[in-house]
């Protein structure tokens, strides 16, 4: 095994996989990459299975010392990386030597980078996953849901596949203003029809109130008409609204049941698309019904096969 050092770090800056499938019947959250297209393209980039752990890396503030001369992947957010003094785009694999620093600094374009390393970075695996939930406590390098420290190691494997970049015409374009699709829900007929316009036909600003388990929407109050609710099961992706109208997207971080109505679920790719937008960003929502969502998301996953 090769070691990296981490020379900066901070809350955001977590190991990351695909996520705990199968385990919110426990009371377990999914966790996961909140960006899976850009993690399945830092893996891509040094052949490894497409869920294999990667560094999620929020905003910037992250830096690595190579121990050994090591391979490493990078895709995502342009967040000003170097290796020492030169700059390194994203969305390319790069020999890193020993001695030499990778620092993801702040956001050029993008919110979160992804980093990836031979077979993956080490961690310990709970319930299917090394996704790190902190609240939860599960995940990361040893098992304690913990983010990346300064001080701490990193792990990876001896391979060093060859270097590559991820073709130009498949790269994931970051948007100033992203439309997101929105799979329609079981309560969106309850929701007033002035309310049913606004969500479809208005800018909505991202809060600076986000995180890992969700993102508050900013714009005309939703009115909910119908019944009280009782708390059920909820999606990745679901944009419940609360009685102040403000939509909440639901993240992977998120609680595993919930009480407010939904206008229904953002899509996959529509998650990572939001994924990438920093607080302040004007987005609207697109509904769309489910087998045309699931058609997109089939002929996107071609592009790895």
């Amino acid at each position: 095994m090769k070691q990296l050092t981490i020379e900066a770090s901070t809350a955001l800056c977590q190991l990351q996989d695909a996520g705990r499938m199968g385990v919110r019947h426990l009371g377990v959250t999914q966790g996961g990459a909140l960006d899976w297209v850009a993690m399945n393209w830092a893996n891509w980039l040094l052949g490894n299975a497409l869920d294999a752990p990667v560094v999620e890396v929020a905003l910037g503030g992250f830096t690595l010392l190579a121990e050994q001369d090591c391979v490493l992947a990078l895709a995502g957010a342009d967040l000003q990386a170097r290796i020492d003094d030169q700059p390194l785009a994203p969305w390319r694999s790069v020999l890193l030597r020993q001695g030499q620093r990778l620092a993801l600094t702040q956001p050029r374009q993008g919110a979160r980078a992804y980093l990836a390393a031979p077979g993956g970075f080490e961690g310990e695996a709970l319930l299917g996953s090394c996704s790190t939930v902190v609240r939860e406590q599960l995940g990361g390098v040893d098992g304690s849901g913990a983010p990346l420290g300064k001080g701490q190691a990193l792990r990876v494997g001896d391979a060093a596949p060859a270097l590559r970049e991820v073709p130009e015409a498949l790269r994931p374009i970051y948007s100033d203003t992203p439309v997101l699709d929105l799979v329609m829900g079981a309560q969106i007929a309850d929701f007033s029809g002035t309310s049913l316009f606004e969500a479809f036909n208005r800018d909505w600003i991202l809060d600076s109130r986000a995180d890992r388990m969700g993102c508050r929407l900013l714009g005309p109050a939703l009115v909910y008409q119908g019944r009280p609710m009782i708390s059920e099961g909820i999606s990745l992706g679901a944009v419940q609204v609360p009685p102040d109208g403000q939509p909440i997207v639901l993240l992977n971080d998120r609680q595993t049941i919930g009480g407010y109505p939904r206008l229904g679920a953002l899509t996959p790719l529509a998650l990572a698309q939001l994924a990438q937008c920093l607080p302040g960003t004007a987005i609207r929502l697109r509904a769309v019904v489910q087998t045309s969502a699931w058609r997109e998301q089939q002929a996107y996953l071609q592009r790895w096969r």
